[in-house]
């Protein structure tokens, strides 16, 4: 398990397309509401594809890679799709400036070495995937993006373009920048010069070869799908490819059997990993529409599956949570680009292989992660959270998690992501300021929570749900047993956290527990004449007041994490408390007032 300074960030706090295809209004069946669930981590890759892949990218350094890359030129691009991603104007205007801006960081693109770039993976990926096309055409007019794109594609295309090496040559990152370039192609092919016409178009096609033989190779989960999607994208955009379909839709229809679950949630866990499959698959989908051709079922199928998995973690305001390294989305996000996909879906309730529960009541919504973290392989950001919980009201977020370790920046430094991936970073129980599941030095996640069991059910007009995990059976000998009820308007949460000692494990006679409570911003809290009570006011006026039964509350500072990286302060109650051999009880409630 980490040590508890991990915890002290949190523990002293405690720290238009040109063709739209027909509105699919479908919905999609829930599952039985009353459910027992015992699920495990996920495999990750195997040590024999990590080399496998290592030394395919080792071949590329080798003068027999060439040969690869070698073919006939395309004289253009069959068709253009268009772009479902949100642009950030924002950032195109910084363009304008001679610079390229990520959250809180720039850079001057003038004198950047497109090769060697030391900035944060996701500032990389940005400029190595052409992401910036969009935000440049969102901010400016065609003539000046023209000029700028074609200034800055030519310093790109002769610094990177020439030899498939380094973070901007791999396979995701290269069918990202296919089809950014695609989409975004007037801006960087519409100069008259043959020589850089020929250069740019040249690039489209060794991409394309590129990718036959390395999508297979990428990392299992989203690399893998995102490569897939790169070849069939070039075998509808570029000439001649009917081989290169057939191979692409296999692979992308494999990639996507092995990457995203059957209730559509993704194998990293990350909302923000869901969103992306969501751009691609809605991507792909276009690239076959402005060819007039209608996307193989598989496709549309994952697509429905994927958008109504992350409307079952979205609350009242549409926004979405933070689980799993993913910042708070917010409702304005979210249904762009929901919208931008065409499919009409109900929220998932539960989605036992996602691994959350939704449960709406009234004007209210509960979220629960009921399931392990990833496997350690699927997400570089995977947390320890489970049986973490989010309650919205209306447009206000009373209990959330922190969020965010995946939005690396300035302000959002490696040590503070690290305590956003901690326990006490989230809304659950936590034993002696350690993680249920560890957090090792090199990141990775390591021992912890193997099984959660789950029982949900509906009772006396509310929505019961008992839920357990082993993560501190090993470290401490207790099972944590979470038992949250709300009522069916939503005015009334109460929840029940217990520690089960194990006959078969050596318990500790005293162990300190505390159970976090992250608030949301503008939540005023003042006691209610005794320290285990409190009225939580909301910025709309309403009243809100939290009791726990046994245990003093005290109050800390939080933070929580937008979609920009920017990091809000906040407060959390705490509930503190030590176990005996016989375990430990506490029970808690949340009661609209007024």
């Amino acid at each position: 398990m980490p040590s508890s300074d991990e915890n002290d960030l949190f523990s002293s706090m405690d720290a238009s397309p040109e063709h739209k295809k027909t509105a699919r209004q479908e919905e999609v069946p829930l599952q039985n509401e009353r459910s027992i669930m015992v699920r495990k981590h996920s495999a990750s890759q195997s040590l024999t594809e990590k080399l496998s892949f290592a030394f395919h990218r080792l071949t590329w350094r080798t003068p027999i890679s060439k040969m690869r890359l070698r073919g006939n030129v395309p004289l253009r691009l069959l068709a253009k799709p268009s772009d479902p991603v949100p642009p950030n104007p924002e950032r195109g205007l910084s363009i304008k400036m001679g610079k390229f801006t990520f959250r809180d960081m720039d850079i001057h693109i003038g004198s950047a070495d497109f090769q060697e770039l030391v900035l944060p993976p996701s500032f990389v990926n940005y400029i190595h995937r052409y992401d910036w096309m969009r935000d440049l055409e969102a901010a400016t007019n065609r003539g000046e993006a023209i000029a700028l794109a074609e200034k800055i594609n030519e310093k790109w295309l002769n610094e990177c373009g020439q030899k498939p090496k380094g973070d901007a040559w791999k396979p995701d990152i290269c069918a990202w920048r296919f089809l950014n370039m695609a989409a975004h192609s007037p801006l960087i092919l519409s100069s008259r010069d043959p020589v850089y016409r020929s250069l740019t178009i040249n690039h489209f096609a060794r991409v394309a070869r590129y990718l036959d033989h390395s999508a297979g190779k990428a990392e299992l989960g989203l690399p893998r799908l995102t490569s897939w999607c790169g070849v069939v994208a070039a075998s509808l955009l570029l000439p001649e490819n009917n081989a290169r379909r057939v191979m692409g839709e296999h692979g992308l229809e494999t990639a996507i059997y092995e990457g995203v679950f059957p209730d559509g949630g993704v194998i990293s866990r990350s909302p923000l990993h869901l969103i992306a499959v969501i751009e691609l698959l809605t991507y792909v989908s276009r690239c076959y529409q402005i060819r007039d051709e209608i996307p193989p079922e598989f496709i549309e199928d994952a697509l429905t599956r994927s958008v109504s998995a992350l409307r079952g973690l979205s609350h009242a305001d549409d926004s979405v949570a933070a689980w799993q390294g993913s910042p708070h989305i917010s409702g304005q996000t979210a249904n762009a680009i929901i919208e931008a996909s065409n499919v009409r879906v109900r929220p998932q309730r539960q989605a036992l292989d996602w691994g959350y529960q939704r449960v709406p009541a009234g004007n209210s919504v509960l979220l629960i992660d009921a399931a392990p973290p990833p496997a350690a392989k699927q997400s570089a950001t995977g947390c320890a959270s489970t049986l973490a919980f989010e309650f919205s009201h209306g447009e206000q977020h009373i209990f959330q998690n922190c969020g965010g370790a995946a939005m690396l920046s300035k302000n959002i430094t490696a040590t503070l992501a690290r305590g956003l991936r901690t326990t006490a970073a989230h809304s659950t129980l936590c034993i002696a300021d350690s993680n249920s599941t560890a957090i090792l030095v090199g990141g990775k996640l390591g021992r912890g929570v193997n099984e959660v069991e789950l029982d949900r059910r509906e009772v006396n007009s509310g929505t019961r749900i008992e839920s357990s995990h082993d993560g501190y059976l090993r470290s401490n000998g207790f099972t944590h047993r979470r038992i949250l009820i709300l009522r069916d308007d939503g005015l009334d949460l109460r929840g029940e956290d217990i520690l089960l000692p194990n006959p078969q494990k050596k318990v500790k006679k005293s162990v300190p527990y505390h159970i976090r409570f992250h608030l949301g911003s503008n939540i005023e809290i003042s006691p209610n004449g005794n320290d285990n009570s409190m009225i939580l006011r909301m910025a709309d006026g309403s009243s809100w007041l939290f009791h726990a039964g046994g245990e003093n509350i005290s109050i800390d500072d939080s933070l929580w994490i937008d979609e920009n990286g920017l990091a809000h302060p906040s407060q959390q109650l705490v509930i503190t408390g030590e176990t005996g051999k016989g375990g430990a009880s506490n029970s808690w409630q949340l009661r609209f007032i007024n």
